[in-house]
């Protein structure tokens, strides 16, 4: 546990050279010009670029006809603009219905990066740096809101996005993956699928051919519940590039013709048993393949190494899904 605290003040250590740096390089200079500062500014750590994923965004701000900046945060003034009128929505409506007022969202994507920390399958450093740009959206108060979603966040009800200013880079958050998984398990000690995934990745020849964060990051969460006890999350996101191979075997497929799927599943992912760990995660290969993938190994069929095999068997024997 001392050891997961001390990842964690480290790695709070490193956001004030990554902030400094998300402030330097425009985001027009591409994700490669990004890592080449931060090998500047942090050498000791080798990062390179895992994963970017965007078609999100945030709500921002309040901008008037102008341009000119009302607030940084529409939910806090509407907020505050109901709570000086004891809650009476329609009465803010009437209040602002002749004010044109715009409300922004900051539309971005997450770059994932990501540097080797030790020889573990989770023993490396994510770094989340976010690439957002301010749109004026909608106008506020027209679309005749009934509540105050409808208000700063009408569905179908944002117009065409304007920029407002240049995209820029942010720094969310550094962590070491192997700290917080520990964290997880501290609070439930019943390992989670993502453990017995960096587990099984550690025990396959997966392992002797490449790290496990040359082909996945985790994507975490961490938040309180209503008794105010931390609760964690942690999703394996594949870095391929678009979506995972088609995986060319008919159902109950065995013998050759399963050896020739799961080789060319896995040239094509970059790694052995990259089926397997894709059956685990996604639909990409169906589940009846672990069954005759062992049913081939006990026919005396080998195609896989022993200890692909037994990974293979303990999952039959106790399922999970990532």
């Amino acid at each position: 546990m001392k050891q997961n605290l001390a990842w964690l003040e480290y790695c709070k250590s490193l956001a004030p050279a990554v902030v400094e740096t998300c402030a330097k390089v425009p985001v027009s200079s591409g994700p490669g010009a990004l890592v080449k500062a931060l090998s500047l500014a942090l050498p000791e750590w080798k990062f390179r670029h895992a994963l970017s994923r965007g078609g999100w965004y945030r709500l921002g701000g309040i901008l008037d006809l102008q341009g000119q900046r009302v607030s940084d945060s529409l939910e806090t003034w509407v907020e505050n603009a109901l709570d000086e009128r004891d809650g009476d929505f329609a009465r803010l409506i009437d209040d602002f219905a002749d004010q044109r007022l715009f409300a922004t969202r900051l539309v971005g994507q997450t770059h994932y990066l990501v540097a080797s920390a030790d020889d573990s399958s989770d023993g490396f450093l994510q770094l989340e740096i976010e690439d957002l740009q301010e749109m004026r959206v909608h106008q506020l108060f027209v679309n005749d809101p009934s509540s105050q979603e409808e208000l700063v966040d009408p569905r179908g009800g944002a117009d065409m996005p304007i920029p407002v200013g240049l995209p820029f880079y942010t720094f969310r958050r550094i962590q070491h993956i192997g700290a917080f998984l520990k964290r997880m398990l501290a609070q439930k000690p019943e390992p989670a699928a993502i453990h017995r995934m960096l587990e099984d990745w550690q025990k396959s020849s997966a392992s002797g051919t490449s790290a496990y964060y040359n082909h996945w990051i985790i994507a975490t969460r961490e938040h309180l519940d209503r008794y105010q006890q931390p609760v964690f999350r942690a999703q394996p996101i594949a870095t391929l590039a678009g979506e995972p191979p088609e995986f060319e075997a008919t159902t109950g497929s065995s013998g050759l013709k399963l050896n020739e799927a799961l080789s060319r599943f896995d040239r094509q992912s970059g790694y052995p048993m990259a089926w397997y760990f894709h059956m685990l995660t996604s639909k990409a290969v169906p589940h009846w393949v672990a069954q005759s993938v062992v049913e081939d190994s006990l026919a005396g069929f080998a195609y896989l190494p022993q200890r692909d095999v037994n990974v293979v068997r303990s999952w039959l024997h106790r399922p999970y899904a990532v």
